[in-house]
Protein backbone atom coordinates (compact mmCIF):
# COMPACT_ATOMS: atom_id res chain seq x y z
CA UNK A 1 0.00 0.00 0.00
CA UNK A 2 1.09 3.73 -1.00
CA UNK A 3 1.71 6.37 1.55
CA UNK A 4 -1.64 7.57 0.38
CA UNK A 5 -3.98 9.01 2.97
CA UNK A 6 -7.55 8.35 2.20
CA UNK A 7 -9.87 10.86 3.80
CA UNK A 8 -13.63 8.95 4.20
CA UNK A 9 -16.42 12.04 4.89
CA UNK A 10 -20.28 10.53 5.14
CA UNK A 11 -22.32 13.65 3.65
CA UNK A 12 -25.70 13.78 4.83
CA UNK A 13 -27.43 17.31 4.80
CA UNK A 14 -23.79 18.85 4.21
CA UNK A 15 -24.88 21.61 1.78
CA UNK A 16 -23.96 24.41 3.97
CA UNK A 17 -20.70 22.69 4.81
CA UNK A 18 -18.93 20.65 2.14
CA UNK A 19 -17.91 23.11 -0.50
CA UNK A 20 -15.78 24.21 2.46
CA UNK A 21 -14.67 21.05 3.48
CA UNK A 22 -13.47 20.31 0.09
CA UNK A 23 -11.23 23.09 -0.08
CA UNK A 24 -10.23 22.86 3.22
CA UNK A 25 -8.63 19.61 2.11
CA UNK A 26 -7.39 20.48 -1.19
CA UNK A 27 -5.77 23.08 1.42
CA UNK A 28 -3.55 20.78 3.07
CA UNK A 29 0.11 21.10 3.34
CA UNK A 30 0.20 16.70 3.04
CA UNK A 31 -0.10 16.81 -0.87
CA UNK A 32 -0.35 12.84 -0.80
CA UNK A 33 -4.35 12.12 -0.09
CA UNK A 34 -7.63 10.83 -1.75
CA UNK A 35 -11.14 12.29 -0.85
CA UNK A 36 -13.81 9.63 -0.67
CA UNK A 37 -16.89 11.81 -0.36
CA UNK A 38 -20.06 9.33 0.74
CA UNK A 39 -23.32 10.89 -0.07
CA UNK A 40 -25.74 9.23 2.52
CA UNK A 41 -29.25 9.71 0.06
CA UNK A 42 -28.78 12.92 1.64
CA UNK A 43 -32.01 15.01 1.09
CA UNK A 44 -30.64 18.12 0.35
CA UNK A 45 -28.58 19.68 -2.92
CA UNK A 46 -24.95 17.95 -1.18
CA UNK A 47 -24.00 16.17 -4.23
CA UNK A 48 -25.02 19.11 -6.36
CA UNK A 49 -22.56 21.68 -4.57
CA UNK A 50 -20.11 18.94 -4.46
CA UNK A 51 -20.37 18.70 -8.25
CA UNK A 52 -20.79 22.30 -8.68
CA UNK A 53 -17.43 22.59 -6.82
CA UNK A 54 -16.00 20.06 -8.78
CA UNK A 55 -16.89 20.94 -12.64
CA UNK A 56 -13.18 22.01 -12.96
CA UNK A 57 -11.78 19.06 -12.44
CA UNK A 58 -11.50 16.42 -15.28
CA UNK A 59 -13.84 13.47 -14.12
CA UNK A 60 -14.89 9.83 -14.89
CA UNK A 61 -17.80 7.52 -13.82
CA UNK A 62 -16.81 4.44 -12.26
CA UNK A 63 -18.07 0.95 -11.82
CA UNK A 64 -20.40 0.42 -8.87
CA UNK A 65 -21.59 -3.03 -8.59
CA UNK A 66 -21.79 -4.84 -4.82
CA UNK A 67 -21.59 -1.41 -3.16
CA UNK A 68 -24.80 -0.59 -3.03
CA UNK A 69 -24.41 2.87 -4.59
CA UNK A 70 -26.73 4.64 -7.48
CA UNK A 71 -23.98 6.37 -8.44
CA UNK A 72 -20.02 6.95 -8.06
CA UNK A 73 -17.44 9.83 -10.31
CA UNK A 74 -14.23 10.09 -9.65
CA UNK A 75 -12.38 13.49 -10.47
CA UNK A 76 -8.37 14.54 -10.58
CA UNK A 77 -7.15 17.90 -10.30
CA UNK A 78 -4.56 17.43 -12.50
CA UNK A 79 -1.66 16.82 -9.92
CA UNK A 80 -3.11 13.35 -9.32
CA UNK A 81 -5.16 13.93 -6.73
CA UNK A 82 -8.27 11.91 -6.51
CA UNK A 83 -11.61 13.22 -5.19
CA UNK A 84 -15.03 10.42 -5.54
CA UNK A 85 -18.56 11.54 -4.83
CA UNK A 86 -20.06 8.37 -4.25
CA UNK A 87 -24.06 8.64 -3.87
CA UNK A 88 -25.67 5.64 -1.64
CA UNK A 89 -29.61 4.17 -3.15
CA UNK A 90 -30.31 4.44 0.12
CA UNK A 91 -30.02 6.00 4.05
CA UNK A 92 -27.88 4.13 6.41
CA UNK A 93 -26.28 5.87 8.24
CA UNK A 94 -22.74 7.33 9.23
CA UNK A 95 -21.10 3.66 9.97
CA UNK A 96 -22.31 2.21 6.38
CA UNK A 97 -20.99 5.16 4.51
CA UNK A 98 -17.94 5.44 6.26
CA UNK A 99 -17.09 1.36 5.45
CA UNK A 100 -18.44 1.88 2.17
CA UNK A 101 -15.48 4.66 1.45
CA UNK A 102 -12.91 1.68 3.64
CA UNK A 103 -13.50 -0.26 0.81
CA UNK A 104 -13.15 2.36 -2.12
CA UNK A 105 -9.88 3.69 0.07
CA UNK A 106 -6.58 2.91 -1.91
CA UNK A 107 -4.31 4.43 0.84
CA UNK A 108 -2.19 2.87 3.29
CA UNK A 109 -3.94 5.89 6.27
CA UNK A 110 -7.14 6.31 6.78
CA UNK A 111 -8.68 9.19 8.26
CA UNK A 112 -12.17 10.19 8.91
CA UNK A 113 -13.49 13.79 8.57
CA UNK A 114 -17.30 14.41 9.28
CA UNK A 115 -18.30 17.13 6.93
CA UNK A 116 -19.39 20.01 9.56
CA UNK A 117 -15.97 20.11 11.07
CA UNK A 118 -12.83 21.85 10.30
CA UNK A 119 -9.28 20.59 10.13
CA UNK A 120 -6.23 22.80 10.79
CA UNK A 121 -4.26 23.41 7.58
CA UNK A 122 -0.88 20.63 9.12
CA UNK A 123 -3.46 18.40 10.39
CA UNK A 124 -2.66 15.31 7.98
CA UNK A 125 1.03 16.28 7.81
CA UNK A 126 1.31 16.69 11.54
CA UNK A 127 -0.29 13.42 12.38
CA UNK A 128 0.96 11.24 9.78
CA UNK A 129 5.10 12.57 10.73
CA UNK A 130 3.87 11.77 14.73
CA UNK A 131 2.31 8.44 13.54
CA UNK A 132 5.64 7.35 11.85
CA UNK A 133 7.65 8.89 14.81
CA UNK A 134 5.86 6.88 17.12
CA UNK A 135 5.74 3.82 15.06
CA UNK A 136 2.14 3.87 15.37
CA UNK A 137 -1.01 2.65 13.88
CA UNK A 138 -4.15 4.43 15.17
CA UNK A 139 -3.49 7.84 16.37
CA UNK A 140 -5.50 10.95 17.39
CA UNK A 141 -5.04 14.84 18.39
CA UNK A 142 -6.88 17.46 20.12
CA UNK A 143 -9.27 19.48 19.53
CA UNK A 144 -11.18 22.84 20.05
CA UNK A 145 -14.94 23.34 20.45
CA UNK A 146 -16.19 25.70 18.04
CA UNK A 147 -19.63 27.81 17.80
CA UNK A 148 -22.09 27.35 14.67
CA UNK A 149 -19.44 29.25 12.13
CA UNK A 150 -16.42 27.09 13.61
CA UNK A 151 -15.07 29.98 15.67
CA UNK A 152 -13.31 28.79 18.17
CA UNK A 153 -15.24 29.07 21.94
CA UNK A 154 -11.90 28.92 24.10
CA UNK A 155 -12.34 25.21 24.93
CA UNK A 156 -9.84 22.84 24.02
CA UNK A 157 -10.02 19.50 24.93
CA UNK A 158 -6.16 17.66 25.37
CA UNK A 159 -5.61 14.20 24.83
CA UNK A 160 -3.62 11.71 26.72
CA UNK A 161 0.17 10.17 25.02
CA UNK A 162 -1.66 6.81 25.32
CA UNK A 163 -4.82 5.28 25.31
CA UNK A 164 -5.52 1.16 26.11
CA UNK A 165 -8.39 -0.39 26.25
CA UNK A 166 -9.72 -0.06 29.86
CA UNK A 167 -8.47 3.60 30.34
CA UNK A 168 -10.72 4.01 26.78
CA UNK A 169 -13.46 2.37 28.50
CA UNK A 170 -14.28 5.41 31.01
CA UNK A 171 -13.50 8.03 28.56
CA UNK A 172 -14.73 9.35 25.13
CA UNK A 173 -11.67 11.68 24.03
CA UNK A 174 -11.11 10.10 20.58
CA UNK A 175 -12.96 12.51 18.37
CA UNK A 176 -13.59 10.95 14.99
CA UNK A 177 -12.32 14.14 12.88
CA UNK A 178 -9.20 13.36 14.41
CA UNK A 179 -8.30 9.72 13.95
CA UNK A 180 -5.97 8.19 11.48
CA UNK A 181 -5.18 4.81 10.89
CA UNK A 182 -2.33 2.68 9.53
CA UNK A 183 -4.17 -0.40 7.39
CA UNK A 184 -0.59 -2.01 7.79
CA UNK A 185 -1.22 -2.07 11.41
CA UNK A 186 -4.74 -2.54 12.05
CA UNK A 187 -6.73 -5.07 10.62
CA UNK A 188 -9.15 -3.74 7.64
CA UNK A 189 -12.08 -6.01 9.95
CA UNK A 190 -11.54 -3.97 13.05
CA UNK A 191 -11.28 -0.61 11.17
CA UNK A 192 -15.36 -1.37 9.67
CA UNK A 193 -17.39 0.45 11.64
CA UNK A 194 -20.79 -1.50 13.58
CA UNK A 195 -23.93 -0.11 12.71
CA UNK A 196 -24.82 1.01 16.33
CA UNK A 197 -25.19 4.04 18.10
CA UNK A 198 -22.24 5.91 19.04
CA UNK A 199 -20.63 3.69 15.67
CA UNK A 200 -17.34 5.60 16.21
CA UNK A 201 -16.84 5.06 19.82
CA UNK A 202 -17.52 1.58 19.42
CA UNK A 203 -15.14 1.56 16.31
CA UNK A 204 -12.15 2.74 18.98
CA UNK A 205 -12.57 -0.04 21.42
CA UNK A 206 -12.99 -3.23 19.11
CA UNK A 207 -9.04 -1.78 17.84
CA UNK A 208 -8.17 -1.35 21.53
CA UNK A 209 -9.83 -4.46 22.88
CA UNK A 210 -7.80 -6.23 20.18
CA UNK A 211 -4.45 -5.18 22.07
CA UNK A 212 -3.73 -1.92 20.06
CA UNK A 213 -3.18 0.98 21.57
CA UNK A 214 -3.95 4.61 20.61
CA UNK A 215 -1.55 7.48 20.45
CA UNK A 216 -2.47 10.67 20.72
CA UNK A 217 -0.77 14.01 19.50
CA UNK A 218 -1.75 16.89 22.08
CA UNK A 219 -1.99 19.34 19.52
CA UNK A 220 -5.34 21.14 18.35
CA UNK A 221 -5.52 20.46 15.11
CA UNK A 222 -9.32 20.16 14.77
CA UNK A 223 -12.34 21.94 15.62
CA UNK A 224 -15.48 20.35 16.86
CA UNK A 225 -18.68 22.65 15.44
CA UNK A 226 -21.52 22.00 17.90
CA UNK A 227 -24.22 24.74 17.34
CA UNK A 228 -25.69 26.08 20.62
CA UNK A 229 -29.36 24.51 20.36
CA UNK A 230 -30.21 21.24 21.85
CA UNK A 231 -27.32 20.63 24.19
CA UNK A 232 -29.93 19.46 27.14
CA UNK A 233 -30.86 16.48 24.60
CA UNK A 234 -27.94 15.73 23.14
CA UNK A 235 -26.33 14.82 26.90
CA UNK A 236 -29.72 12.47 27.72
CA UNK A 237 -28.46 10.77 24.28
CA UNK A 238 -24.90 10.81 24.85
CA UNK A 239 -25.76 8.83 28.36
CA UNK A 240 -28.57 6.50 26.58
CA UNK A 241 -25.27 5.46 23.85
CA UNK A 242 -22.72 5.01 26.28
CA UNK A 243 -24.94 2.97 28.63
CA UNK A 244 -26.04 0.42 25.65
CA UNK A 245 -22.13 0.19 23.95
CA UNK A 246 -21.18 -1.06 27.72
CA UNK A 247 -23.82 -3.24 28.13
CA UNK A 248 -24.61 -4.46 24.48
CA UNK A 249 -21.17 -4.04 22.77
CA UNK A 250 -18.84 -4.59 24.77
CA UNK A 251 -21.28 -7.00 26.94
CA UNK A 252 -20.01 -5.63 30.60
CA UNK A 253 -21.52 -6.47 33.66
CA UNK A 254 -23.68 -4.10 35.28
CA UNK A 255 -21.54 -3.46 38.04
CA UNK A 256 -18.56 -2.70 35.49
CA UNK A 257 -20.81 -0.85 33.07
CA UNK A 258 -21.95 1.38 36.32
CA UNK A 259 -18.15 1.56 37.33
CA UNK A 260 -16.98 2.81 34.12
CA UNK A 261 -20.32 5.32 33.81
CA UNK A 262 -19.63 7.22 36.57
CA UNK A 263 -16.14 7.76 35.21
CA UNK A 264 -17.16 8.49 32.23
CA UNK A 265 -19.55 10.63 33.50
CA UNK A 266 -17.25 13.03 35.30
CA UNK A 267 -14.97 13.83 32.40
CA UNK A 268 -17.52 14.24 30.05
CA UNK A 269 -18.69 17.07 32.07
CA UNK A 270 -15.20 18.24 33.17
CA UNK A 271 -14.66 18.25 29.08
CA UNK A 272 -17.41 20.83 28.47
CA UNK A 273 -17.07 22.80 31.12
Amino acid sequence: MSELVSIIVPVYRAQSYIAETIAMVIGQTCKNWELLLIDDHSPDNSAEVIRGMLDKYERRRLQTEGQNLRSAEEYTDGTGRRIVLACKEKNEGAAAARNTGLDMARGRYVAFLDADDVWLSEKLERELRFMKDRQAGFAFTSYAFGDEQAKPTGKVVHVPRELVYKKALSRTVIFTTTVLLDRDKIPADLMRMPEVESEDTATWWQILRAGYTAYGLDETLAIYRRPPHSLSSNKFTAVRRIWRLYRRQEKLSVISSARYFVLWAYRATARRI
